[in-house]
């Protein structure tokens, strides 16, 4: 099946040694949202960025979201929804719901969507992700009806996490194309 990645960044963009822009390259079917603001995010604007993107897509969309970007893509679905999205990998979700875990920033973004997600899905998180707890991302997950993988050891999974390439990401990424009908 032929489909556009997506790659949806959070706080800060992705960097070049992020495992996104890894991604970005290595997947030529693949583009990347780019926000006006990576620093000073308000949703509202995200949103516009994120529902002009996708109209710009021909075609059926895989998002692949990282941190606040996977908080944005529920957002999204939840007050935009178009049904060229066709699954979404949620990596890393950031928890805007709680002070201690993410910065004030993020905070506009709360509360986070609650509703079930329309498209097969997949949440990966760890067990030492400094801005989610593993319950909430397993909560998440549950309430969104996303499959839950917990990686481990590996931080938020960003740069600090050393990935490149992330060849764990991508066999699950292949697990949740796998389980696209269309």
């Amino acid at each position: 099946m032929e489909y556009t990645l997506l790659i949806v960044p959070g706080l800060g963009n992705s960097g070049v040694q992020h495992w996104q822009t890894y991604w970005l390259k290595l997947f030529p079917n693949s583009q990347k949202l780019i926000q006006e603001n990576w620093d000073e995010p308000k949703l509202k604007d995200w949103l516009d960025a994120l529902n002009k993107k996708i109209a710009s897509i021909e075609g059926p969309i895989v998002l692949v979201a990282h941190s606040l970007g996977s908080i944005l893509v529920n957002h999204w679905t939840k007050t935009s929804y178009d049904n060229k999205v066709i699954a979404a990998l949620l990596v890393a979700p950031a928890d805007v719901d709680s002070i201690t875990h993410t910065p004030p920033e993020t905070w506009n973004f709360a509360p986070i969507p609650q509703t079930p997600l329309p498209y097969p899905s997949m949440v990966i998180t760890t067990d030492d992700d400094p801005y989610i707890a593993t319950e909430k991302a397993k909560l998440l997950a549950d309430v969104w009806g996303s499959k839950f993988v917990n990686v481990g050891l590996k931080g938020h999974l960003n740069t600090a996490s050393n990935l490149a390439y992330w060849e764990e990401g991508q066999l699950l990424f292949q697990e949740l194309i796998a389980t696209i009908t269309t």
